[in-house]
């Protein structure tokens, strides 16, 4: 099996010596997000939910579950002091 050590860039040839391959040029098929099975749909629709947030500087799910554990934490303890805290 090939694996690539870069995941964010495209391979040039899939051998070294073979022809170039051009991108440019390739048309991926369009899928819906019906055609997926409820796991790979779920991992998507979240996946994209993050990217929204991000493009528009607000948490993605992740960050917001943590900030909501934080936030129940402190809820749960009052006689605790976290104005010194660093939260992240």
């Amino acid at each position: 099996i090939l694996q690539k050590v870069n995941q964010m860039e495209w391979w040039d040839s899939v051998c070294v010596g073979d022809p170039a391959i051009d991108v440019k040029t390739i048309q991926p098929e369009s899928s819906k997000l019906d055609d997926l099975d409820g796991e790979t749909r779920q991992s998507v629709e979240k996946m994209m939910f993050d990217q929204r947030q991000k493009a528009m500087g607000m948490p993605t799910s992740e960050e917001q579950q943590k900030f909501d554990a934080i936030e129940n934490f402190k809820k749960a303890h009052p006689e605790m002091d976290f104005s010194q805290a660093k939260m992240m």
